[in-house]
């Protein structure tokens, strides 16, 4: 089985050839400007975009909690925008982060990875802004994504 990868460095600049999927969580409201989306809109306009024009036309659509919309920013690299975290603050129901969510969404990006036969890189998503716990999230990403073949590499920011 394949282990995580860990770097210092910055995950929308993910290294390594081939296709690469860069994975991280969205929230449920459709609110995008904090946290490693920042990082995403400065490098391209896309992703945000298409976020918001997907939370927008909800009604017609498949976004929810564990959904995955897969937005292609360049010849060989994608952005995947995961929905999973319920809200935005943590308050009387507890941190915005939904585990379930985002190993659904994993499942997801596991087959769009092996479709595109990419590798997949991301911050620790889902232990910013939504709160989670790293302990609960790497098990989901071992489970869902590198023990089925597909390298992970996981960018922990300088600074």
């Amino acid at each position: 089985m394949l282990e995580i990868e860990y770097v210092q460095g910055d995950a929308t600049t993910p290294r390594g050839k081939g296709v690469k999927l860069i994975a991280h969580v969205c929230n449920d409201l459709g609110g995008w400007g904090k946290g490693f989306v920042l990082a995403i809109s400065r490098r391209w306009p896309g992703p945000e975009a298409a976020y918001r024009r997907w939370h927008r036309e909800r009604a017609g659509n498949d976004f929810g909690l564990g959904a995955v919309q897969y937005v292609q920013v360049g010849p060989y690299l994608w952005v995947a925008n995961m929905v999973g975290q319920r809200g935005m603050r943590t308050g009387s129901k507890g941190v915005p982060v939904r585990y379930e969510a985002i190993d659904t969404a994993l499942g997801a990006l596991a087959e769009k990875a092996a479709e595109l036969e990419a590798s997949v890189h991301m911050p620790r998503i889902g232990c910013g802004l939504a709160g989670g716990k790293w302990s609960r999230v790497e098990p989901l990403i071992a489970q869902r994504l590198t023990g089925r073949g597909i390298p992970v590499t996981v960018y922990d920011h300088q600074g």
